[in-house]
């Protein structure tokens, strides 16, 4: 007999927005108030697992760096794909910021803070405190992740740099088990009851007329930043970009299947390998990049997180949102090693520009970054093998020597 295939994460992420969305036009306020108590106890186990993420998550990334090739190598293409995800998010909050006044209006603006007000108190306020907050667990994560680094490098430590590494990587395997068995199977439900509130007090409206539009023009700066990275691929290498971009079709197809950057990898590699990049470099870029190059999930956590602010009338200028921008490039890595990874990792950083890590607001961004994380996590890995193209045209220059060509 067939095994009865799951519904993916974006089914039942829309699925628990419509039930939400009926329950909150017909159920009395008792109802929603449970519904309340439940969201807030999901809520405390999220906030209780997120500096925990953040430690396993970017110390392993971290250690991580060291393996697979020559130091330059590694650090031109780290800086390259820092570069790379900073100025996406940065490019995307320029465009967002010019175009959503235009539909997020006055009138959405003063319904939205007329419903929003509108509170519905759970019967139980659920408190789990986290083992620390969120600045520490950065600063601990590059603690580690930095020592595992220098343990590794040093001939008498190598053997327990590895073995912390290790550690780590099974406390990554701790937490993204947390992750797939707890946080994602809970999250349509979590997100179902903020829709369920704000469809009894009225605000959701104000939300889904700017939903889509926002969701439409993440896509257009998602396919804008490609054209970019590959035209730059193209101009480095004096190649045609567009080859490049017809050689990744199966790339990104397979990640908008997937939702997973790691999965996609061997695709990646077979793309990179039809753009003419040498097996040496194909080998540590694209790997590499699926785990610390986040352009696509950049410009869609941008894009949202300007969205809410806009909605919320509250601060959003560019002082504001650079710093979590430069955030977002670092605690991103080995994001994609989760599922929802990236949105998970920046949700701690919300309070940096003044959304809270619980509560209708953070609902939001995770609703609205998962049902499109797909197209995200596509344009991502296609922009790793732009990446890839560039590291390879100017290996020689980096290394300072003439190599080998490799098929």
């Amino acid at each position: 007999m067939a095994e009865k295939k799951k519904l993916g994460l974006v089914t039942r992420l829309i699925i628990g927005i419509v039930i939400g969305l009926l329950l909150g036009m017909v159920v009395p306020e008792v109802v929603i108030r449970v519904l309340a108590t439940a969201g807030s106890i999901f809520g405390s186990y999220l906030s209780f697992i997120i500096p925990l993420m953040i430690v396993s998550f970017v110390a392993t990334g971290i250690g991580h760096l060291t393996s697979g090739g020559a130091g330059k190598l590694l650090a031109v293409t780290v800086a390259i794909a820092y570069c790379s995800t900073i100025v996406a998010g940065s490019f995307a909050y320029t465009v967002d910021s010019a175009i959503f006044p235009a539909f997020i209006t006055s009138d959405i603006i003063e319904n939205f803070k007329e419903t929003s007000s509108v509170t519905v108190d759970p019967y139980i306020d659920f408190v789990l405190n986290p083992v620390f907050d969120v600045t520490t667990a950065i600063v601990l994560a590059f603690i580690f992740g930095i020592g595992i680094i220098a343990l590794r490098n040093r001939e008498e430590h190598s053997e327990a740099g590895d073995l912390i590494l290790k550690i780590f990587d099974g406390f990554q395997a701790i937490i993204n088990l947390a992750l797939a068995k707890t946080i994602l199977p809970l999250l349509p439900f979590y997100i179902g009851i903020t829709f369920a509130k704000m469809s009894y007090t009225g605000e959701v409206w104000s939300v889904l007329r700017v939903f889509w539009k926002v969701f439409v023009i993440i896509l257009i700066l998602h396919l804008i930043f490609l054209v970019v990275i590959f035209s730059i691929a193209g101009l480095v290498s004096k190649r045609n970009p567009f080859f490049y971009m017809k050689n990744q079709i199966p790339g990104y197809i397979t990640a908008v299947g997937t939702q997973s950057s790691a999965i996609t990898i061997p695709v990646n590699v077979k793309c990179a390998e039809a753009n003419g990049v040498s097996k040496s470099i194909r080998e540590f870029v694209v790997p590499l990049c699926a785990t610390i190059h986040l352009a696509g999930s950049t410009i869609t956590i941008t894009s949202c997180a300007t969205g809410v602010l806009m909605m919320s009338n509250m601060p959003h200028n560019m002082s504001l949102m650079f710093p979590f921008i430069l955030t977002l490039g670092v605690v991103m890595i080995a994001a994609p090693g989760a599922p929802g990874g990236a949105i998970m990792s920046a949700l701690s950083f919300l309070p940096m520009i003044g959304i809270p890590v619980e509560g209708a607001l953070a609902s939001l961004m995770i609703a609205l970054y998962l049902t499109q994380d797909s197209f995200g996590t596509a344009c991502n890995v296609s922009g790793d093998n732009a990446i890839a193209v560039i590291v390879d045209t100017l290996k020689d220059k980096i290394t300072g020597t003439k190599t080998q060509e490799e098929n």
